[in-house]
């Protein structure tokens, strides 16, 4: 792999300008087929497999025309103090706004609170429901306006008017995510690297990643389904690994100067080095974002795909266009002082005592010293405490860990709705109006699908279901039915006592299908249960089930190739332990906040509430791929040090000392574009970009900063053993660049001298 890996970078940094080019070209082409490409679908609602997503199905099929997720408005009516929506003044200002939204172009249906008896016991609060044929994605601008205007008079003759469902449902506020990760990433880049053309290099190649994959998405939006979720998360990703290996690249390069090896060499050097720990860090990511799969929820699943096919772009540009970029400017990402000579040495005039003072250069502080009083890099510090008190320090990640991962044990999953929106916006509003008028399960009605197709009289099976479920402990009241014209379904909507995200709703919808079998024999009718809130809990269980899983292919596969990378059985089991225990912490920091409500108000989070369905599933996946990224170029450089006949003990001191400053820039880039996420006002975003930050800070800073020196330095030659039988039969890829060793050239040879005068003239 490494010999491979240092001949293509030989050949990008000669055919520097060919490489651009095509980069160029690609980045061209996919643009003009993303401008010439059709609209990129919606997100779909389909979850195959699940009792809510068979209930919607046959929805659509029974009641033809009218579309199961059809668009929906919820004008809620409230009085002032001390005044009833029954008034004959409110009762004409409702009445004039149901019929002015009735006559619109794409509304199927709208019931006036006073004849569908939608008005609370103390008559100061009222709702109106206004049901469309169509999606509420696809609702025209001329529909939307007609609604706000109606809903403008009213508020003008004294009601208090909110709008709750999907017809105008709010966008969230955009936030600087993307904007302010760039801006952090450039700072600490420079600040790493003390050079602004290698600060701006990763940074360069990390965008035109991004453009390529978000454009190449856009294009095969409509053939694949990529829908606007594929690009953001990629997009996410992208800016992520990009900046990450492009950053392992450009570090060992300088690395590789400061050993005085010329700019050709050094590039080959450094793509063959920590090109192949790049190479295997994005070959972890893919697994993990490609396992997504086995879920089962499409979306998810061209969600992994599209990040895919991001992060293996981030991989291609970094072996490629890195090198090439460095043939054009191969002196300027070195430090200023130092762009002449990499080795230079000079002999100052005798000082006061009559002694000559050699100066030398201290490659981890990118600065001149004396020789003799080079300060230690703090990498090599802390990597000597931790292995002087390896058992102290790994009890003490351990317990400390574990101890945040406990709240992950009360881990509630739903989809967080109109409750978790801010109170600036009207569904939010609408949604506080309801609950307070009619009870906190009102937002959150159970729709129970009938089929009695097969019953000798559906009117009466239809009466039958509906007391049944009136007695259910926990349903405060039933609807009358809604019959299909040929009379074969009938829908039936059931108001629980609790709100649409309490565990007693989900306790609710558990007990009504198990006392199914007892109601449809005795009825002679079918039914199912679906709706927002069942389809929620079915889509929060379905996820808890899949987890287990999904850890154990996604696991798996990645032992399999670190246990290839490093030639042990035990490096991988360690990784897939601390692994285990950042996703822990980081799920117990989920709950802590956004479930729990503890420091909530720091992040801006409103209202606590369950845990996004889909977050463990994209925390397992995505930092199980990002903290591979670490444990791959720290440990392959420990791992170099011990083949090059360093101890144990030594090796993990050597391999801190080259590579834990740019793990640290790595992990720190990466928690300021995630943690960006968190500035908008969704927050489902804020959760995202929360668990994704919090999970890379325990994974990089204490994990693999801690826990896995620790590990090492207690398992010492131990670490490396591979069973004689396993050693053969395993192919040997050779990450650590030891054949390049053997094979690579003094930095003074000749060869060099040519490369170095390409460099200059080019």
């Amino acid at each position: 792999m490494s010999t491979f890996l240092h001949r293509v970078a030989h050949w990008a940094f000669r055919r520097r300008r060919t490489v651009v080019l095509v980069w160029v070209a690609v980045l061209a082409a996919v643009f003009l087929g993303a401008a010439n490409s059709s609209e990129a679908p919606e997100d779909s609602a389909s979850l195959p497999g699940i009792e809510s997503q068979q209930a919607f199905d046959l929805l659509d099929e029974r009641f033809p025309g009218t579309e199961a997720d059809g668009a929906q408005a919820r004008v809620v009516f409230v009085a002032a103090d001390g005044q009833q929506v029954t008034s004959t003044a409110n009762r004409s200002a409702v009445d004039t706004l149901v019929d002015e939204v009735a006559d619109g172009p794409q509304v199927a249906g709208a019931t006036s609170p006073f004849d569908a008896h939608a008005v609370s016991e103390d008559a100061s609060t009222a709702y109106a429901t206004i049901t469309y044929r169509t999606t509420a994605d696809d609702l025209t601008e001329a529909s939307k306006e007609a609604l706000t205007e109606a809903v403008e008079h009213a508020r003008d003759a004294g009601l208090t008017v909110e709008v709750g469902g999907s017809a105008l449902e709010t966008e969230p506020a955009q936030g600087i995510g993307e904007v302010l990760g760039i801006l952090v990433a450039a700072a600490v880049l420079l600040i790493t690297f003390g050079s602004l053309a290698a600060a701006g290099l990763p940074l360069l190649t990390a965008v035109l990643g991004v453009g390529i994959s978000l454009a190449t998405i856009t294009a095969l939006g409509s053939a694949l389904g990529f829908s606007s979720t594929v690009g953001e998360l990629a997009m996410m990703l992208g800016l992520a690994v990009g900046i990450d290996y492009s950053l392992f690249v450009v570090s060992r390069y300088r690395e590789e100067r400061a050993k005085g090896h010329q700019a050709q060499e050094a590039a080959a050097l450094a793509v063959g080095t920590a090109g192949s720990a790049v190479v295997f860090a994005g070959l972890t990511v893919v697994i993990a974002l490609l396992g997504l799969s086995v879920v089962g929820v499409p979306t998810l699943t061209k969600m992994g795909i599209g990040s895919a096919g991001t992060v293996l772009v981030g991989v291609l540009i970094a072996l490629t266009a890195v090198p090439a970029l460095l043939g054009f400017w191969p002196d300027a990402v070195l430090p200023r002082r130092d762009r002449e000579d990499p080795r230079r040495t000079r002999s100052r005039r005798p000082g006061r005592f009559g002694r000559n003072r050699t100066w030398t250069w201290n490659w981890n502080r990118q600065g001149a010293t004396p020789a003799g009083t080079a300060r230690t890099p703090w990498g090599v510090r802390w990597a000597r405490f931790v292995t002087r008190r390896p058992v102290a320090v790994l009890l003490l990640t351990v317990v400390g860990l574990g101890a945040l991962a406990v709240p992950s044990l009360n881990l509630r999953m739903g989809m967080p709705g109109a409750e978790s929106k801010p109170t600036t916006t009207t569904e939010r509003r609408a949604y506080d109006a309801l609950a307070d008028g009619f009870g906190p399960g009102f937002n959150g009605p159970l729709t129970v699908v009938v089929d009695v197709k097969g019953a000798d009289d559906p009117a009466a099976a239809v009466t039958g279901v509906s007391d049944r479920l009136a007695d259910i402990e926990g349903i405060v009241s039933v609807s009358p039915p809604h019959f299909n014209e040929a009379k074969d379904t009938a829908v039936v909507s059931a108001v629980p006592s609790t709100g649409p995200a309490g565990e007693r709703t989900q306790d609710l919808v558990r007990t009504i299908r198990d006392e199914r079998p007892a109601i449809e024999s005795a009825t002679g009718a079918e039914f199912q249960v679906t709706g927002t809130t069942a389809l929620n809990i079915d889509v929060g269980r379905k996820m808890q089930d899949a987890l287990v899983p999904y850890l154990a292919v996604v696991v798996g596969l990645a032992f399999l190739l670190l246990m290839v990378v490093f030639r042990s059985i035990l490096v991988p089991v360690k990784a897939a332990l601390g692994f285990l225990l950042s996703v822990g912490a980081a799920l117990g920091a989920i709950v802590t906040v956004f479930q729990e409500g503890h420091g909530a108000g720091v992040f801006g989070v409103e209202e606590t509430g369950p845990i996004m369905s889909t977050m463990p599933i994209f925390l397992v996946g995505i930092v199980f791929g990002l903290a591979m990224d670490y444990q791959v170029f720290l440990v392959s450089r420990i791992r170099e040090a011990h083949i090059h006949g360093e101890q144990p003990g030594q090796a993990v001191v050597t391999g801190f000392r080259h590579s834990a400053q740019v793990v640290g820039a790595a992990a720190l880039i990466m928690m300021a574009v995630f943690g960006g996420f968190m500035t908008g006002g969704e927050s489902m975003v804020k959760m995202v970009g929360f668990g994704l930050a919090s999970a890379v800070f325990f994974d990089a800073f204490v994990v693999r900063m801690a826990f896995v020196p620790a590990v090492l330095a207690l398992l010492g030659k131990r670490a490396w053993w591979l069973p004689g039988r396993l050693d053969r039969l395993l192919p040997r890829v050779d990450v650590e660049g030891e054949a390049l060793t053997r094979r690579a050239p003094a930095p003074d040879d000749a060869s060099g001298d040519d490369d170095r005068r390409e460099s200059v003239t080019a």
